[in-house]
C-alpha cells in the first residue's frame, strides 16, 4: 500500500479591499465553495516532480511555474526541510486556475496541508496558514495575508494586516446564509507581484491623490461590513460598485473588467467590481438567488468569458 498526504485549501474572493489591504486598511474577504486539492507522497526519484491538474484559463499553470516551484522551495524552508528532499506533489480540486480567486494560496494550503500529513507533522490551521504566506511571497512579492487566511479558515473574514510586525486582526463575520455570486474570468492572465508594486509607486508620487482614494475606502469597509452583517445585499452590491470605482482610481483595472463589470450590472446583477490583483484576472459578481445567477452567468459565457457559479459565506 502507497501512503501519501492529502490536503485542501479554500479558493476565496476578496468581497472589498483589494491592494488598500496591503498597505493596513481593513478588507473583506471571503471563502467559496471550491477547493484546490493536493496528495504528496515521499518517492525515491531525485527532485520534486509537480502534477498540476487543475483547469482554468489557458496558459495559466504554464505562467505561473516559476512562482509555483519557488513558493514549494519557501514552504519547505519555513517548514524545516531540506529543500533537496523528494516528492512527488498532484495539484487538483474543482478551484479552477484563475487569476484572482486565490488559486495560488489554495494550492499552497492544500500542498501545505498535504505535506504536512506525509511527514506526520499535524500542523495547525495556524501554522499552515503562516506556511501558506511564505509561500505566497513567491506570487504576491509582499502579499497582505488576507488570500492565505481565506484559503485556510474558511468563511467571511474581516481581515487587517499589521504594519508594525504584530500579527494581523483577523475576525470572523456573521451573515445569515451563504450568498450566490458569480466570478468571470477577463482571460488574462495577471501579476500580482507587479501590480502591488505598481501601487505601491503611484501611492508614493501622488500622495494627495492616494491619500484620499484609501481614506473613502476605509470608510466604505465599515459600511460594507454592516451592510453584511445586516444582510442588506442591496447596499452591499452598492458598496461593490463604489469599490471598483475606487480600485479604477488607484488604476489597477482594466478595459476588459469594466466591460465585464458594466455587462453583469445591465443584466440585474446587485454588484459587481475586479477581485484580485487586477490588470486582468476576474471580476465578483453579487447575484443572490439561484434565477438571478443563473440570468448573469448565461449573460457573461454568451459573450464567450468563463464563469465560475459559487457561493461567499461557505464556513470550515
Amino acid at each position: 500500500m502507497i501512503f501519501l498526504g492529502r490536503g485542501s485549501g479554500y479558493g476565496k474572493v476578496i468581497l472589498f479591499g483589494e491592494h488598500f489591504v496591503v498597505h493596513g486598511v481593513p478588507g473583506i474577504v471571503s471563502a467559496i465553495d471550491s477547493t484546490a486539492d493536493s496528495e504528496v507522497r515521499k518517492v525515491e526519484i531525485p527532485g520534486i516532480n509537480i502534477r498540476d491538474e487543475r483547469k482554468g484559463s489557458k496558459g495559466y499553470s504554464e505562467k505561473k511555474k516559476v512562482q509555483q516551484k519557488e513558493s514549494i522551495d519557501r514552504m519547505l524552508e519555513a517548514m524545516r526541510l531540506d529543500k533537496n528532499v523528494s516528492l512527488d506533489i498532484w495539484l487538483g480540486g474543482n478551484l479552477p486556475g484563475f487569476s484572482g480567486i486565490g488559486a495560488s494560496a489554495a494550492s499552497s494550503v492544500a500542498i501545505a496541508r498535504a505535506i504536512s500529513e506525509e511527514f506526520g507533522f499535524n500542523f495547525s490551521d495556524k501554522r499552515i496558514n503562516e506556511i501558506a504566506y511564505e509561500a505566497e511571497k513567491a506570487y504576491a512579492g509582499t502579499p497582505s495575508g488576507i488570500d492565505n487566511t481565506a484559503a485556510t479558515f474558511g468563511g467571511l473574514i474581516w481581515f487587517k494586516k499589521s504594519l508594525t510586525g504584530g500579527p494581523n486582526t483577523i475576525e470572523r463575520l456573521n451573515i445569515k446564509e451563504p450568498v450566490e455570486i458569480i466570478m468571470a474570468n477577463s482571460g488574462i492572465v495577471a501579476d500580482t507581484k507587479e501590480m502591488v508594486l505598481g501601487v505601491a509607486e503611484r501611492k508614493k508620487k501622488y500622495p494627495e491623490k492616494y491619500d484620499q482614494l484609501f481614506k473613502q475606502y476605509e470608510e466604505l469597509a465599515f459600511k460594507a461590513r454592516k451592510a453584511l452583517e445586516d444582510f442588506d445585499l442591496k447596499r452591499v452590491g452598492e458598496l461593490m460598485n463604489d469599490n471598483h470605482r475606487l480600485l479604477q482610481g488607484i488604476e489597477v483595472s482594466c478595459k476588459e473588467l469594466d466591460y465585464l463589470v458594466d455587462l453583469t450590472r445591465s443584466n440585474g446583477a446587485y454588484g459587481a467590481k475586479l477581485t484580485g490583483g487586477g490588470g486582468g484576472g476576474c471580476i465578483v459578481v453579487l447575484t443572490p438567488g439561484k434565477e438571478l445567477q443563473e440570468k448573469v452567468a448565461e449573460a457573461i459565457e454568451r459573450e464567450g468569458f468563463k464563469v465560475l457559479r459559487t457561493k461567499v459565506g461557505v464556513q470550515k
